[in-house]
């Protein structure tokens, strides 16, 4: 019966002798002078105090209050030593003291002036009230300053010495004095990286006007932007607002462009309350942060339902929005993410970032084109997919326009197989990645996406009529047929449009940065030219969500607020580069290229809307169309793409209804500077 003795006593006995041992090993040589010189100060403290009741007079204090002091002085010297060390006061690294080193001698001191008050008074002699008092205040005193003296010094000359370098930094203009703001002036001195020097800050509040915040004037509000700007000399402009509201934000970002300084900006409230705020996590100011409206929201309980213990299938998975959609499944928990891309580059640098990210994540890479039906029939038979977005395309405009056929090839014949493999192999969702310019389409590009879009509609009329098998297969391999469905298929497939991504592949954005690199002309094809814009994680956000409101058949319209004139967006990222439109760097209008309109729509006008649990996410009425036909005359489209006819304009001109190619632009001539 010795055994549970044994455990509950003698073990926890050993595990404390170990903790001891421990603690001792791990004293160093400043750890003996601190005990010294906390067993002098613990003794100095309440000679101190007699010596302070006396009136600073040796000899007028009462003797049997000297005697007193001078015999319990050593017990408690050494006392306090020991509850020091229980408190690990000697094992903190006090170069960083903080708040928990503050709070253990707070404790520590509170446990042994008590114990003096006692003993003192029961076993020697009762003291004056003052001597307990100010015993207690000096001991406290002269330990917080053994502690935290070490750690003010190496910031006094830190700053010191980073006040000399700062002298040949840049001269930084701060906007936020709030606690964001406080962080990062504080990083810039403590922080031997940073050079630049805080010489002003603007902040709206003004109660904080005239006064300063740590020896650097508060000036103004934004208002006050431009004067402080060329009274300070500033050369760089830190915004440090990370929970302003994106109107303001881009009120205070379209002052500061045009100061010419450098501006660098924190990216969001997030950094504040993961304890972020340094210098090194701001960025250059985004040409997004200028679009002034409120980041969009999805419920990401809904998405986490929807892909967690999901097999799913992103098909052109190395581009801008497909690798984002597997960055943001990956976050999900997926049961097996499968990346299929005919581009290995692309799907090489994403398959290597995501297991970066996370090593325990399922992810199947594979190569080959949704083309090659064969290919994708194969993907599909092995790994049966339960969700599929479908964002493989070609997507850029005048590329399409000289060659139409490739359009038809990939994005047309590449949906329909793919949504067909989706259909015989028990896919659950088929998501179609869709686009604005498919509505009332001008260029070959925009019907194409048109025509996937009615690809996805036909589909979902076939099964949900339970006629699968009156849909062809589309292959050019003569004499080999794949397995056909011979069992109902539940697959529901839906569409998602949206219009320009912001930082995407083909986006106007890192044209215009590499052509300001180069010293300009920045080029826009039209100064009435307009866009809707949106973030990549924004769009891939709300097509998740989007897919978790499909019941079938669906065209899920995503709302992208006002659109922005891409002569705006042009010169605004002129000035946020420090420079001038039309005098540092000039703007030149090319003329809309062929198929280009100046106006993008969201949505046709036959359509309307239907609303969903997400106010940013629309569903719009489809426009009938022949399906039948329809499905039929994808037959005889393959075959002229593949014989890459010239024709192949007019024939899907006469499959969509609402396709009015305009072929070249009178707008497209000599380009005009101005």
């Amino acid at each position: 019966m010795s055994f549970p003795k044994k455990d509950g006593g003698e073990r926890p006995a050993r595990l404390g002798a170990h903790r001891l041992l421990s603690c001792v090993r791990s004293l160093t040589p400043l750890s003996g002078v601190l005990i010294l010189y906390d067993m002098l100060s613990v003794t100095a403290a309440y000679f101190l105090a007699l010596w302070v009741r006396f009136d600073f007079q040796f000899s007028t204090i009462d003797r049997n209050y000297l005697d007193a002091w001078a015999k319990f002085a050593p017990l408690y010297a050494v006392l306090c030593v020991a509850v020091f060390f229980l408190h690990r006061m000697y094992q903190s690294v006090w170069r960083y003291a903080s708040y928990t080193e503050l709070m253990r001698i707070l404790e520590a001191t509170m446990a042994t002036v008590l114990f003096h008050a006692a003993a003192i008074t029961l076993v020697h002699q009762r003291m004056p009230i003052s001597y307990y008092f100010l015993g207690a205040v000096f001991q406290f005193l002269l330990t917080l300053f053994s502690r935290f003296s070490y750690r003010f010094l190496l910031l006094f000359l830190a700053i010191h010495a980073n006040n000399a370098d700062m002298e040949s930094g840049r001269r930084v203009m701060l906007i936020g004095a709030g606690s964001a703001g406080q962080m990062i002036l504080r990083d810039t001195r403590r922080s031997e990286k940073v050079k630049d020097r805080i010489v002003c800050i603007i902040d709206d509040d003004q109660r904080k006007w005239g006064r300063d915040m740590e020896g650097v004037p508060i000036v103004g509000g934004r208002d006050d932007i431009m004067a402080a700007a060329e009274r300070y000399k500033v050369e760089c402009i830190f915004v440090a607002i990370p929970s302003a509201r994106p109107q303001d934000l881009r009120d205070v970002l379209d002052v500061c462009k045009e100061t010419g300084c450098e501006l660098r900006n924190l990216p969001g409230v997030y950094q504040f309350l993961n304890d972020e705020i340094r210098v090194s996590a701001m960025r250059e100011v985004a040409i997004e942060d200028l679009l002034g409206r409120d980041v969009i929201q999805v419920d990401m309980g809904e998405i986490f339902t929807l892909l967690t213990g999901k097999t799913i299938l992103v098909t052109g998975g190395g581009g801008s929005i497909g690798s984002e959609l597997c960055r943001q499944i990956a976050g999900h928990k997926p049961k097996n993410l499968i990346i299929f891309d005919s581009y290995e580059n692309n799907a090489y640098e994403i398959q290597q970032e995501l297991l970066r990210k996370d090593r325990t994540l399922n992810l199947t890479v594979l190569i080959g084109s949704v083309r090659d039906s064969r290919r994708v029939y194969q993907v599909f038979e092995t790994y049966r997919p339960e969700i599929v977005f479908h964002a493989a395309a070609h997507k850029h405009v005048p590329l399409m326009e000289v060659s139409p056929n490739e359009a038809v090839k990939n994005n047309v014949i590449g949906t329909y197989k793919t949504a067909y493999a989706a259909m015989c192999n028990g896919c659950k969702r088929f998501v179609l990645i869709s686009t604005d310019k498919a509505v009332n389409p001008t260029n070959i590009m925009g019907a194409s996406k048109r025509m996937c879009e009615m690809i996805v509609q036909s589909f979902d009329q076939k099964v949900r009529s339970h006629r699968e098998n009156e849909l062809p297969e589309l292959y050019t391999h003569k004499g080999e047929v794949l397995p056909h469905p011979n069992i109902a298929s539940e697959t529901e497939f839906v569409a998602v449009r949206f219009g320009n991504v912001l930082g995407s592949n083909g986006s106007v954005i890192p044209l215009f940065k590499k052509q300001i690199a180069e010293g300009g002309p920045v080029t826009v094809t039209h100064p009435e030219i307009q866009r809707y814009f949106m973030t990549i994680p924004e769009a891939v956000s709300l097509v998740l969500q989007a897919g978790t409101y499909a019941q079938g058949g669906e065209i899920f319209v995503l709302d992208m607020g006002d659109p922005v004139k891409i002569d705006t967006l042009a010169r605004n990222l002129i000035k946020l580069s420090g420079l001038k439109p039309d005098v540092d760097i000039m703007v030149k209008y090319s003329g809309l290229r062929p198929g280009e309109k100046l106006y993008e729509e969201k949505l046709m006008a036959e359509e309307g809307l239907k609303t969903t649990p997400n106010h940013l996410i629309h569903i719009g009425n489809p426009i009938p169309f022949d399906v039948d036909q329809f499905v039929a005359d994808l037959v005889p489209l393959m075959d002229a793409a593949y014989n890459n006819v010239d024709d192949i304009t007019e024939r899907v001109e006469a499959l969509v209804d609402t396709f009015h190619p305009v072929g070249d632009h009178p707008e497209v001539q000599e380009p005009a500077v101005v």
